[in-house]
């Protein structure tokens, strides 16, 4: 593996930290989000990563994929408040199941990794522009 597969290797990782970033972002947006029913309440979300390492996966082929988003299945929360305009027969309420803790914990991780790819990237830039530099 060349100095090359640098550049997809934190590319495709930078863009992995790029979508976990949103999510997050995504996931704290909808905290306080109400719903009628235990099926309609806000789940938080995570993305799914897979390592592509040369020879594992497809020849030639490193860095990062995206295997797709699933949702929390740790139980919503729930609250009787009769009043409330979405209120079930019951009178309860559904509120999301993301932790604003959790979620904050995950972002400083995912900016921290999204960070140390672009320091990879420059990096890489930099150890390739010397090589080039040589030969003159």
């Amino acid at each position: 593996m060349g100095l090359l597969a640098n550049f997809n290797i934190s590319g495709s990782a930078i863009s992995a930290q790029s979508l976990r970033l949103n999510t997050v972002a995504s996931n704290l947006a909808n905290v306080e989000t109400i719903a009628g029913s235990e099926a309609e309440a806000y789940r938080s979300r995570q993305p799914v990563f897979q390592a592509l390492i040369d020879g594992q996966n497809r020849p030639g082929e490193v860095g990062v994929n995206m295997l797709g988003i699933v949702e929390n299945q740790r139980d919503v929360e729930r609250r009787y408040d009769p009043g409330h305009a979405l209120a079930n027969a019951e009178g309860y309420v559904f509120g999301s199941n993301v932790n604003p803790v959790e979620e904050m914990a995950n972002m400083i991780s995912a900016s921290r990794a999204y960070q140390n790819n672009v320091e990879v990237l420059n990096t890489s830039r930099d150890l390739l522009m010397r090589v080039l530099s040589l030969g003159n």
